[in-house]
């Protein structure tokens, strides 16, 4: 397989989804979409009538039969919903899910990606994160059955995927040990995926994806190639200054006097060592510079990943209005890109753009009733009985504590689960008709989004970024 000199990052709930990914596979560099809530993405915009009709068309190409059916029948809305009218939930992801959840998550995985790949011969990838467990097997099988070229996966040490991709690909049942607090020594808690249960009987064999792990140190890569469950294809080595979770600093936290993690030497991966393990590797964060493909072709990289520029763009995800705040920003020079240490329920700092009226705003924020309804990065723990529990520091507090949070824990966690779908008009609309607010994310790149805009413009596309990094490259 070629590899591409750019990939494009899998961002947030569909920031990268399938127009942005789409876009660029077809000019030949590698797309790839976000698997994250993606269950959320599709049920909610089939809600919304679906306009273009292209969901329906994926679906009316999903193999399972039955499974396409069944979830229209329960959201799709012929014109879409009233503006006032609250999104129908889907159920929320737990250590055994329903037929219906499952479903969902496989078709949504697919649509995506069969939508990134349809008539045409580029690379399409999909992005996970290793902290939303639950959902994962089935989100793969999905973007599998749409035969999906790569799979990235950061924000943790994904050591058990490997093997799970050569497990689906052959058609059998994949098993992954869930994180879940306070377990006991010996005590596994583990999520299972049969294909033959989504099929009904004997399951076809697949094509299995490239695997890249997407790391910020030497030793989580040389981990990875060592330990994993099964083969890894090469690395994103990703640095502090990438939008979205970042890894937190080697060492005790400390914070700098404006409340960001500081980061030091020991943060930067040694490429010396990476290199010697003899995968390819892109580099990643600020690397959407005129010139940085070029510096990380001589350091010996396959090539970069790029995604803040793209978040901006027209194919991305993001509400038109949201992009255009942040590119106005930029052009004034009062863009600002703050590394949260708090703010993510999955307790890995997370950069967020200070942005007026959104949950970047305290004021904003402390307006928001706490609800956790959609539930991806709940915690999962033990429960005196033995069983599996869940909490996430970002519900309400006393339920929080309840089931045997503390009020520290839960201080300035903010729900990135419905946020992050407000971001791109999916958001939530309550009985009380209240609108869930955007909380918007970029790497430190952020504040230069408007060196891509062409005189007179006030957009910029896929395809200027990309031009933009290849103009220079060797």
């Amino acid at each position: 397989m070629l590899q591409p000199k750019i990939i494009q990052g899998g961002m947030g709930v569909a920031v990268s989804g399938w127009t942005l990914a789409r876009a660029v596979s077809c000019l030949g560099q590698l797309g790839v979409v976000s698997g994250t809530g993606i269950a959320i993405v599709l049920a909610r915009s089939l809600q919304l009538g679906d306009p273009t009709g292209k969901l329906r068309h994926a679906l009316d190409h999903f193999p399972v039969p039955g499974v396409a059916e069944r979830i229209l029948d329960k959201y799709f809305i012929p014109g879409g919903k009233p503006p006032h009218v609250p999104f129908k939930l889907a159920a929320m992801p737990t250590l055994h899910p329903g037929p219906a959840l499952v479903e969902l998550t496989v078709a949504a995985n697919f649509v995506e990606v069969f939508l990134v790949k349809d008539g045409h011969t580029g690379l399409a990838g999909i992005n996970y994160l290793e902290k939303i467990q639950l959902p994962t097997l089935p989100s793969l099988y999905g973007a599998m059955l749409a035969n999906v070229d790569y799979v990235l996966m950061g924000a943790g040490i994904p050591r058990a995927i490997p093997g799970a991709l050569d497990q689906l690909a052959a058609g059998e049942k994949a098993e992954l040990k869930i994180d879940v607090l306070g377990a006991l020594p010996g005590e596994d808690f583990l999520s299972t995926f049969d294909p033959k249960d989504l099929w009904k009987g004997p399951a076809p064999k697949l094509k299995r994806p490239q695997f890249l792990g997407i790391v910020a140190s030497a030793t989580l890569a040389m981990t990875l190639a060592k330990k994993a469950s099964g083969r890894v294809d090469g690395f994103v080595v990703e640095g502090d200054t990438a939008g979205g979770h970042n890894a937190p600093p080697r060492g005790p936290m400390q914070l700098s006097a404006t409340g960001e993690p500081i980061y030091g030497p020991r943060d930067v991966a040694d490429l010396d060592k990476i290199r010697e393990l003899g995968l390819p590797f892109w580099l990643a964060g600020s690397y959407g510079q005129p010139g940085k493909l070029d510096e990380a072709l001589r350091r010996g990289a396959a090539g970069v990943q790029v995604g803040t520029a793209f978040a901006f763009c027209a194919e991305s995800g993001l509400q038109s209005e949201l992009k255009q705040q942040a590119l106005q920003l930029s052009r004034e020079g009062k863009a600002r890109v703050f590394t949260d240490p708090v703010a993510s329920p999955t307790g890995f700092p997370f950069k967020v753009v200070q942005m007026p009226g959104t949950l970047s705003d305290a004021s904003v924020y402390d307006s928001r009733p706490r609800i956790c309804d959609l539930g991806y990065l709940r915690h999962l723990y033990r429960k005196a009985d033995g069983t599996a529990g869940y909490r996430c520091p970002a519900e309400p507090i006393d339920d929080f504590i309840k089931k045997g949070g503390t009020f520290a824990e839960a201080q300035g966690r903010k729900c990135l689960c419905n946020s992050l779908s407000a971001n791109v008009g999916i958001g939530q609309i309550s009985q009380d008709q209240r609108l869930e607010l955007p909380l918007l994310t970029a790497g430190d790149d952020g504040a230069n989004i408007a060196r891509f805009l062409k005189p007179g413009s006030d957009s910029y596309t896929a395809a200027d970024v990309i031009n933009l990094l290849l103009g220079k490259a060797a």
